[in-house]
């Protein structure tokens, strides 16, 4: 499959060379130029490619960029087919990772947000799970314990080609539904960088509350201030699974 990842950080990186090694032709932009691909990345056989020219004759197109910034992407986005699927990684985190977006905090889903920014569909994969999660805790497909994700968009085709590249990083991709119901899986849900099993993902996702979780959220700052310095991302993912009990 031909996938181009925009956004070269910590989750556009682990993207690129997860779904390099499963053998896709993956491209990695990112707007501050090829020179921004860092070389580990290019290590797995991705290629970095300018912003302009990587949205050109792809199958998948993954946005592993901030929240809020996906509207300057429209313009780029308006010769992209119809047919290629656009996958949303983003999380909101206003006043920490994100300025503060009016309809979002009004109760608008983000990626439902993101996706009238751009003007096209959207898909919503890999945005819970922490980025070291992604980077160290994938396993073969039929290994007991295998962390699940969940993959919301409004398209069944989408969300199944989705699916199968969530598998292809190393975790169990569960179907989580319309893209509307993608609020179940935002920060800080019982869903969120929590690492649970096919199993355990449901019942998480039918826990979540709008209103607690966001204040979980908003309360990230004081609750990684209790951790030490060398915390784990065990001690991390500890941390977000307490928020619920």
């Amino acid at each position: 499959m031909k996938i181009t990842v925009i956004g070269a950080g910590a989750i556009g990186g682990n993207l690129a060379v997860k779904l390099s090694a499963a053998g896709h032709d993956v491209q990695v932009a990112d707007a501050r130029g090829p020179e921004a691909v860092r070389a580990e990345v290019l290590e797995s056989g991705a290629r970095a490619a300018e912003l302009a020219d990587a949205v050109q004759d792809r199958d998948v197109i993954v946005l592993a960029i901030p929240f809020g910034v996906v509207g300057k992407l429209a313009d780029l986005f308006a010769s992209v087919p119809a047919e290629t699927v656009v996958i949303d990684t983003s999380n909101y985190y206003p006043g920490m990772l994100s300025e503060p977006i009016e309809a979002v905090d009004n109760g608008q889903v983000e990626s439902v947000w993101n996706a009238e920014q751009l003007g096209r569909p959207v898909v919503k994969a890999w945005n819970a799970a922490l980025a070291e999660t992604q980077r160290t805790r994938g396993l073969p497909a039929g290994t007991p314990g295998r962390i699940a994700i969940p993959v919301a968009g409004d398209f069944e085709e989408a969300r199944r080609v989705a699916m199968r590249l969530v598998d292809d990083t190393g975790f169990d991709a569960y179907d989580a539904g319309p893209l509307a119901d993608s609020w179940r899986q935002q920060p800080n849900s019982p869903a969120y960088c929590t690492e649970l099993t096919l199993d355990e993902l449901p019942a998480a996702l039918a826990a979540a509350d709008r209103a607690k979780d966001a204040r979980i959220r908003d309360s990230v700052p004081d609750r990684f201030a209790t951790l030490p310095a060398d915390a784990t991302l065990a001690d991390v993912v500890e941390m977000n699974r307490a928020a619920h009990r």
